[in-house]
């Protein structure tokens, strides 16, 4: 970036900013929010309390128009081989594009494909809803459990969790579980709990070579086979494989009638809007998880049509820019005041660390600079009686995105949940005031000792859903989706492989044969040798 008339011009503004405070721009500037905020249905996004301007924003949108923003941008709703190491397109908004959209991939027309396989999840989710799918024994499945891990798990956990209690939900009597640990702590107390009669799989993997969710499957596998010895029965009745692998899910002995498929154009942490959301539409009717893809949608549509100044991804990402490359800020936590998305934070961290925790540019060339933040969070209200110690008085500065919904209870008959709400809202308000303007926010603080003094000074976005629905979801998360790929534009990254993860997997299957006795210790380094000795050695202590 040296050589960019637009980085050099934003680190010499940053240099000019650098002394100053949150609080003092506000009192420069009374209509600051005015000025600082975008509302696009269903999301108010609130930046004023960012350390910026109206010229630090002009100078990151002339970045963005260097590192040709819109022409990526156009690529990527192309079907553009963006995914460069990987040679393929990454088209996770084609599947909540409406048919008539017509969208195509290499000349073919897919939106019929991903209209028939939308058609075909909502299907199978009728069937098992209402009772229809019948166990080995004849009996209604009552409880569903979806194996998985990242992207095949996290989507459809978070998105349960958050939209369970909606009234756009449609009640079903099935229990839906999610299994993603290799080890078996999720799944062998769950077993015990569980009815093999009853019980239906879901083997979530897009390359349907996943260790840690095959394991799962297998032991799942032999605690039915200890109820039916039938395999091909308990097979055809008990599991369905979802994945872009379809031959590897026959091998493993799913029916084909028993398969969910999606294609290899869709990033595993970008799937929660294919098949692999499947279990979303189970927990809550297709017509919700239609109404998450058309949330989705819509913000697929603001970011490619509407101008930057109210373009919500663009914003986003390029303040994220702001805050890691100038403001020096190297993490970020996502507070949501809400506990529905309890999970949200975790989900985000996926998003944006295995997109964007890259340190090659697309050409192959070592990054001069940070580029994607460390990123963690938690529920606010659990927040402020844990790490708020550090975000008020430590010495990190760190960014933070609070997130709430304007509406909650407003239909309830308790009015204590109503003000459970607005005491949640007051926490939120309250807390991105303080980390921003600090103990100025006080009469006289003049007098305050040392360890009673809040600097402030702490940059935050308010993003405010008008309510918590399958669509303001949907397009909270595309939201997040999309800034992932602003900022990986203006770093020159491909945010849409992850070699990251590729070798700590293969390093573990070598690691596995040292503990089962079938490879030497030789040539490995003493601290995993110790390790793996020490192990060995306990075990056969207990045998």
């Amino acid at each position: 970036m040296q050589d960019s008339p637009s980085w050099s011009a934003l680190l010499e503004h940053a240099d000019q900013l650098a002394s100053s405070h949150i609080y003092s721009l506000f009192e420069q500037d009374q209509a600051r929010f005015e000025k600082f905020h975008v509302s696009s249905s269903p999301i108010l996004f609130d930046y004023s309390k960012q350390l910026l301007t109206e010229q630090t924003v002009e100078l990151l949108f002339k970045l963005a128009e260097e590192k040709k923003l819109p022409e990526r941008i156009a690529a990527l709703f192309s079907g553009a081989h963006v995914n460069t190491s990987e040679d393929r397109p990454a088209m996770h908004w084609a599947l909540r594009s409406p048919a008539t959209d017509h969208t195509f991939y290499n000349g073919d027309d897919i939106s019929q494909p991903v209209a028939a396989e939308l058609d075909k999840i909502a299907g199978f989710a009728e069937i098992i809803r209402s009772g229809q799918w019948r166990g080995f024994s004849g009996y209604a499945i009552t409880d569903v459990v979806n194996i998985g891990v990242g992207g095949s798990d996290l989507g459809p956990m978070m998105s349960c969790m958050a939209l369970e209690d909606c009234i756009d939900v449609e009640p079903t009597p099935l229990r839906i579980h999610f299994v993603s640990s290799m080890d078996g702590t999720q799944l062998s107390p769950l077993l015990d709990k569980l009815n093999p009669h009853t019980t239906l799989f879901i083997l979530s993997s897009k390359s349907f070579t996943t260790i840690d969710t095959l394991s799962n499957a297998a032991t799942a596998l032999n605690w039915l086979n200890q109820a039916c010895s039938e395999k091909e029965k308990v097979l055809s009745s008990h599991f369905i494989g979802i994945s872009a692998q379809q031959d590897k899910m026959s091998a493993w002995g799913i029916p084909e009638s028993n398969q969910l498929y999606f294609w290899d154009w869709v990033g595993g942490r970008y799937s929660m809007w294919s098949s692999i959301g499947f279990p979303i539409a189970l927990k809550l009717g297709i017509r919700a998880f239609r109404q998450l893809l058309a949330g989705a949608h819509c913000m697929d549509k603001q970011f490619q049509n509407t101008p930057w100044k109210q373009n919500l991804p663009v914003l986003l990402g390029l303040i994220g820019v702001w805050n890691s490359n100038f403001q020096k800020i190297n993490t970020h936590a996502i507070l949501p005041y809400d506990g529905r998305l309890k999970y949200l934070p975790t989900y985000l961290s996926q998003l944006e660390m295995e997109s964007n925790g890259k340190s090659v540019t697309r050409a192959g060339q070592s990054v001069a600079f940070k580029t994607c933040p460390i990123l963690w969070g938690e529920v606010g209200p659990n927040a402020q009686h844990a790490f708020y110690q550090l975000l008020h008085q430590g010495t990190e500065r760190v960014s933070c995105d609070f997130i709430a919904p304007a509406m909650r209870y407003h239909e309830h008959t308790n009015p204590s949940l109503t003000q459970q709400h607005e005491l949640a809202l007051a926490n939120c308000f309250a807390q991105s005031r303080l980390l921003a303007l600090g103990e100025r926010v006080l009469p006289d603080s003049s007098s305050l000792p040392s360890y009673k003094r809040y600097p402030g000074n702490q940059p935050s976005s308010t993003i405010i859903l008008d309510e918590l629905t399958p669509f303001s979801l949907g397009a909270l998360i595309a939201l997040y989706e999309h800034k992932v790929f602003v900022q990986s534009v203006i770093w020159d990254i491909n945010p849409f492989d992850q070699w990251g993860v590729e070798l700590g997997k293969k390093l573990a299957s070598d690691t596995l044969e040292l503990l089962q006795g079938h490879r030497s210790l030789e040539g490995y380094d003493p601290s995993t040798s110790g390790l793996v000795a020490h192990i060995v050695n306990a075990w056969k202590q207990n045998s």
